[in-house]
């Protein structure tokens, strides 16, 4: 095994490669696998399939009580909210009574929020209303429209289901919040200008599932032609707004009274549709005609407890006829409901699981299917109600499921005379709350102008195109902008400034470094402009870049870095003694019997060393690593000699052995004789030169550090004393910081830059003389005005 170990090796080249010892794969499996077995891994897996099973034991009266008060309020308001978002999806009222129950009811048993509430909502009815027109579309009367509903939720449902399983939610996280926010936005205007007609009496004069901006249009078009059913929607959207906003007015007027509004508040449209439904009934059961047409359109016959329940059958050919829908589907179900999920638990100090939460409303969409239920998912009105109705554990939705069904059971003949105006303004109501503010939007642009453009275009296309394609948009927008950032970034060549420290009779001197270019209105909005900024010593560039350096952004990140060093020193070898014929093509030089360097170009320095500051780095690449092998090459041949590379703040064990592969970080035999300055800590104890455990190659221990090792600046600046650290009280012993393999890998800005104006040669040792003229010619930098 040894010899085939050799052997491969051999082939691939790995024989060559520096003695550095580096992070493996196996350490990687070692670390992420480490106290874990098959077994353990499967137990825990199956418990945070069922979270409840962690609090259900704990539960008392308290928590029930809470519950109960959240579960029956919801109910009041879910069940008049289910029928109406039924009608936005062209389906019988029951269906949206349907998805109710189900939903609140398989919910609670795989929840982490407490305060998401399932069921129907706007925007997924909307697309629900919209498949099914398509599908009738290609096939007219082939299937009915809770067929086309319900076969929707059961792929959707397991869709979300396979993700939650495979713990690949994260991918919702590709979508920013302004344009999950501009899609629902441009729904929400979408929804409630189809059912202006409907609220007005004049559904019939025109297309209703057409643009919101042909609905908006065609409405006031036939303002003329409003019917009595205009009477009891506008009077009853009147009504909603007046209750909501003089409850929320009476409660901050009164506080000692402000939870009494709350609930009046809520129930707002509860008692709105039982006030409409006698007003109708009153109105339309003495004036019905021969042919049992009212004068109103009305609800009429729902159907009692779940007569449409039962075993659903897969068609093949509706299967085909909806999967190019799916897409958009499940998009707009994971989305609303992780977005909702995640804006509660910020609010109410708890966090969710999001592919636990794509599990739960993944079982709670398929077993849906076999109760006739359509695409359900959370809801953020009645969400929003249940959290401030004191909802304590997702159990508060098998009370929510209760009262559905009584309805169900109980109040199906009131429902007859429900004007169906009545639930247009319900609907109208309730979706107001999901446009954006003025405030959300300003603020969008003055957190990320780029972002707020995002925005405006989810909500443009979404209102004079379809909810398809303003999903799309505000995808590829989220998506384009995430590449532009990556491929994008910007970096920054730093400059040095002393920062000087008065604490009592005592001054203490630091330096930073800061972007060379703070001069400019932009950064002079985050740093004093009037700072000046040391450049460093001759020779010496330090680059920041801003971004990890990746594939996408590795070329541009290094032709910037290669295109200020041409710009700000000057060539190493003189070209006026290299003949023509020897010259590139593309680097004629100058010509013969001309000054090879202007008086300009002489002034400037010979490039020596380059820091790379890696902050903000989190990882990097092959063509990353290629593309500073090339830099390496191009600038050594620019300055004509060997170029120092320094980097500092590699934190990621990915990056150092990216690194070394590459030749970075080593030092040649030449390099090793100029002698690196090497950072010292306190460690644990005694150990040996390599640490077999660590394979880290440490400094030679000492007992006592030297004044280089740990210093501290006096007053008078002649003195240098020992500052040992809180870690140096539990052991005496010393060793380096970073390993000596990689003398070239610092682990602050300070020593790489230090390093680098050094140029690998000179004495370890810095004496109180040396610290005190490095305080002097830094002091320059001290801020001042320009």
């Amino acid at each position: 095994m040894e010899r085939a170990k050799k052997l491969a090796k051999r082939i691939v080249g790995a024989d060559k490669d520096p003695k550095v010892q580096t992070v493996s794969s196996g350490d990687f499996f070692k670390e992420n696998t480490q106290g874990m077995t098959i077994t353990g891994f499967c137990i825990d897996y199956l418990r945070r399939l069922f979270p409840i099973l962690g609090w259900i034991g704990r539960y008392n009266l308290t928590w029930l009580t809470g519950d109960l008060i959240a579960g029956l309020t919801v109910g009041v308001i879910l069940i008049p909210q289910s029928m109406s978002y039924a009608k936005v999806a062209t389906l019988p009222p029951q269906y949206g009574l349907y998805s109710s129950f189900i939903g609140v009811f398989v919910y609670c048993f795989f929840a982490t929020s407490k305060d998401v509430s399932i069921g129907p909502v706007a925007v997924m009815s909307l697309e629900v209303a919209t498949v099914i027109a398509k599908v009738d579309l290609k096939d007219p009367g082939r299937w009915t429209a809770p067929e086309i509903a319900t076969t929707l939720a059961l792929f959707c449902g397991f869709i979300t289901l396979g993700i939650g399983l495979l713990r690949v939610g994260w991918i919702v996280e590709f979508i920013s919040a302004p344009a999950v926010a501009g899609f629902m936005t441009g729904s929400a205007i979408t929804i409630a200008s189809q059912q202006l007609p409907g609220l007005l009496g004049i559904a019939s004069r025109f297309n209703t599932r057409a643009a919101a901006y042909f609905e908006i249009i065609h409405s006031f078009k036939n303002l003329p032609y409003c019917t009595k059913d205009a009477a009891f929607g506008i009077v009853g959207l009147l009504f909603l707004y007046l209750i909501q906003h003089g409850t929320k007015y009476l409660g901050h007027r009164y506080p000692k009274y402000a939870r009494t509004f709350f609930f009046i508040g809520t129930a707002r449209n509860g008692f709105v549709i039982v006030i409409l439904t006698l007003a109708s009934y009153l109105y339309c059961h003495p004036r019905v005609d021969k042919k049992g047409n009212y004068p109103i359109a009305i609800l009429k016959t729902v159907p009692k407890g779940f007569q449409d329940v039962g075993v659903f059958a897969i068609d093949r050919d509706l299967t085909s006829a909806i999967a190019s829908e799916l897409p958009v589907a499940t998009i707009i179900m994971l989305l609303e409901h992780i977005a909702i999920g995640k804006s509660f638990g910020r609010i109410n100090g708890y966090k969710i699981d999001p592919n636990q939460e794509l599990v739960a409303i993944g079982v709670t969409n398929t077993i849906g299917s076999f109760f006739n239920a359509y695409p359900a998912t959370g809801s953020f009105s009645r969400t929003a109600v249940k959290a401030k109705s004191g909802v304590r554990t997702p159990l508060a939705g098998l009370f929510t499921g209760v009262t559905v069904i009584v309805a169900l059971y109980a109040l199906t003949d009131a429902f007859f005379w429900i004007p169906t105006a009545g639930l247009s303004a319900i609907i109208i109501a309730a979706v107001s709350d999901l446009v954006a503010s003025p405030r959300v939007i300003y603020n969008f642009w003055r957190v990320s102008p780029l972002e707020c453009i995002i925005w405006w275009a989810a909500v443009l296309v979404t209102v004079f195109s379809s909810i398809e394609n303003g999903i799309y948009t505000a995808i590829s927008a989220s998506g384009a902008l995430l590449l532009l950032r990556v491929a994008r970034p910007q970096g920054q060549f730093l400059g040095r400034v002393l920062i000087r420290r008065t604490h009592g009779p005592e001054t203490v001197y630091r330096e930073v470094f800061v972007p060379i270019k703070t001069f400019q209105p932009a950064y002079g909005k985050v740093l004093n402009p009037h700072i000046k900024v040391e450049l460093p010593a001759p020779g010496v560039v330090i680059f920041r870049p801003e971004e990890s350096v990746v594939y996408p952004n590795s070329s541009l990140l290094t032709g910037g870095l290669v295109d200020y060093i041409k710009e700000n020193t000057r060539r190493g070898k003189d070209m006026s003694m290299v003949s023509l014929a020897d010259r590139t093509w593309n680097d004629p030089g100058p010509r013969a019997g001309h000054a090879a360097l202007s008086e300009a170009q002489l002034a400037k320095p010979i490039l020596k060393a380059i820091v790379l500051d890696f902050t903000a780095v989190s990882s990097i690449d092959t063509t990353a690593v290629q593309a500073l092998i090339d830099t390496r090459a191009d600038v050594e041949r620019w300055a004509d000699h060997e170029v120092a590379f320094h980097f500092c703040h590699i934190l990621s064990p990915w990056i150092r052995r990216g690194l070394i592969a590459g030749g970075f970080g080593i030092a040649s035999d030449e390099r090793k004789r100029g002698g690196i300055p090497i950072e010292i800590v306190p460690i644990a104890g005694p150990q040996k030169m390599e640490d077999p455990e660590s394979e880290f190659y440490y400094d030679a221990l000492r007992e006592h550090p030297t004044d280089e090792e740990a210093a501290h600046i006096t007053d008078d600046t002649e003195q240098v004393q020992p500052n040992r650290s809180a870690a140096s009280s539990l052991s005496d012993f010393e060793g380096s910081l970073v390993s000596q393999q990689t003398p070239y890998f610092h682990f602050d800005i300070s020593s790489a830059v230090q390093a680098a104006e050094r140029g690998g040669t000179g004495d370890v040792t810095m004496t109180a003389g040396s610290v005190a003229a490095s305080i002097s010619s830094m002091d320059k930098a001290v801020m001042k005005e320009v």
